[in-house]
Parts: structure tokens; C-alpha cells; sequence
């Protein structure tokens, strides 16, 4: 069982812009601290974003190098992956696959998903309909 997560990001003020609503969307709370934010949701793991030096920032990131693909979250439901898709578009962060939600992945699999401001892949799906 993972205990938490640990993300750099070139810029913490904008990730915490989005990572923020989008995990308060899911049950997590901030926790602010010195040099990052954590988000917490009861004793499920957490997830860490901390702001990245200065000589790492040049590298960049990409889903498809060696590495994190992405972040997927469960949803409680349909409709709250539809409420997450329509915070991400409205507060303009860029929604993928955008012209296939909610079934992107296939029929049965209803999910959203966006990139973060370091273009970090996250997903939200919903329960099985079954």
C-alpha cells in the first residue's frame, strides 16, 4: 500500500491553482506547509507537490518519457466527473480527448481527463455502471 506521492512541479502557485479545486472536488483537504502542500482524503495515501529547482526545471516533463504517466481518481459518480469536466474547461486548463468524453477510453468507461500546468495527465473516472 502506498503511503503518498511525492510530485515536483516548476511552479507551486499554479499547481496549487489546480490541483486544489480539482482534489477538493474528490474529498481532499489542503495542507499548506514551508516548501509545498499535501492533500489528504482520511488514511488513504497522499499525494505531495513541491516546488522543483531551478536546474531541474529546464527538463520539463512529459507523460510519454520514462516516468509517471498519469493520475487516475476515482469519482463517486457520473455526475461528478461531469461537474470535474466542466471545472476543468471553465477555469481553462486543457482538457484531453475532449471530442470523445466522456467514453475516450471506450464504452462503459466513463472518465474525463486534463493536464496539469507541468502538462501532468490526470483522470477521473466514475464507478462501473454494472
Amino acid at each position: 500500500m502506498l503511503d503518498h506521492i511525492e510530485i515536483y512541479v516548476a511552479d507551486l502557485d499554479k499547481s496549487i491553482k489546480f490541483w486544489t479545486p480539482l482534489l477538493g472536488h474528490l474529498g481532499y483537504e489542503a495542507d499548506r506547509w514551508s516548501d509545498g502542500i499535501n492533500y489528504r482524503r482520511g488514511q488513504e495515501p497522499y499525494l505531495s507537490f513541491l516546488k522543483a529547482s531551478p536546474d531541474h526545471i529546464a527538463a520539463g516533463y512529459h507523460r510519454q518519457r520514462i516516468g509517471l504517466n498519469h493520475l487516475a481518481f476515482k469519482a463517486e459518480s457520473r455526475v461528478q466527473v461531469d461537474a470535474i469536466a466542466q471545472w476543468a474547461k471553465t477555469a481553462g486548463h486543457a482538457v484531453l480527448y475532449e471530442d470523445r468524453f466522456p467514453f475516450a477510453t471506450g464504452a462503459g468507461y466513463y472518465a474525463m481527463f486534463c493536464e496539469d500546468p507541468d502538462r501532468i495527465k490526470v483522470e477521473v473516472v466514475a464507478p462501473s455502471a454494472a
